[in-house]
């Protein structure tokens, strides 16, 4: 049983976790960037039944150097054991959400393309969707699986590094697009990282324009046509998606797939090593 990808309804992980022999890992992402503790207890006060957590400061993140941003990507093959430690073959269907819109789960969703594995959803409207389904919570501990045999297969998806968009700030062939709020983008308001501003040239679409009212992904055709106007004839592969530290420009990124406008790339050191980058050129106020 293949699951939907890269969104997948409440009632349709019901369906797969109660059909036998189907192999769901099922991931909970949730956290809160101005409390990290806060998304393990709500884990543990209430669950989709066989759901392990995952934290972005430990599982979806690597060591930080002062230079490489709030949350750099672990090496794939320190994630990919990880994956394995949880439980996670090759062969596995993973599935992961959050209690936030999906912006940690978007994140996950990106990595595990990052390693090479393909069959990976995210469930649309989170932790609150599935509630509203009607479906079982748990609040007890879910049991650890077995340790699985995931291994590394080529990328799925592409990332580019500082000395890319760097360039870019010059040659303007890529278009950048900064998943942060509009006061953010400005560089009114930061609270997070110790400079505002943005990337010069960058276009300014806040990740939670992706969804609807009722927290679930917009339809594919209403996003498509949101994004297709943002890029103003550029190719999807011409963008770097990028946001504080790179986790909701993955939003972003899973929103461009949805719509089936899939190849644009990840600067997953984003806003937060770029500015600690001396002499990094920025810009600031509504224009690039």
């Amino acid at each position: 049983m293949k699951l939907p990808a890269p969104l997948i309804a409440a009632q349709a992980l019901q369906q797969a976790l109660s059909t036998l022999g189907v192999d769901v890992l099922v991931l909970d992402c949730s956290f809160d960037l101005a409390n990290p503790a806060a998304g393990r207890r709500a884990h543990d006060a209430g669950h989709v039944p066989g759901a392990l957590y995952v934290s972005l400061d430990d599982t979806l993140s690597g060591a930080k150097t002062g230079l490489n941003g709030r949350h750099p990507l672990p090496t794939r093959e320190a994630f990919a054991s990880a994956m394995a430690a949880l439980g996670a073959h090759d062969h596995t269907s993973i599935v992961a959400y959050d209690n936030a819109g999906g912006m940690y789960a978007a994140r996950l969703w990106w990595m595990l393309r990052w390693a090479g594995h393909a069959q990976v959803s995210v469930l649309d409207g989170g932790y609150a969707a599935w509630v509203a389904s009607g479906a079982a919570v748990a609040s007890t501990p879910t049991a650890p699986r077995a340790p699985g045999g995931f291994t590394l297969r080529p990328a799925l998806v592409q990332a580019v590094g500082y000395a890319d968009v760097l360039a870019n700030t010059q040659s303007r062939e890529r278009l950048v697009v900064d998943a942060r709020a509009a006061d953010r983008f400005r560089g009114e308001n930061e609270t997070l990282d110790p400079v505002g501003g943005h990337i010069p040239g960058a276009a300014n679409r806040l990740f939670r324009l992706n969804l609807a009212v009722d927290g679930r992904f917009k339809p594919a055709a209403e996003l498509r046509a949101e994004w297709l106007a943002l890029l103003g004839g550029m190719p999807v592969s011409g963008v770097i998606n990028q946001c504080g530290s790179g986790v909701t420009a993955c939003h972003n990124l899973l929103a461009l797939e949805a719509a089936g406008l899939p190849g644009a790339a990840l600067y997953p050191g984003s806003w937060s090593e770029w500015c600690a980058q001396p002499g990094a050129p920025m810009a600031t106020g509504a224009d690039a």
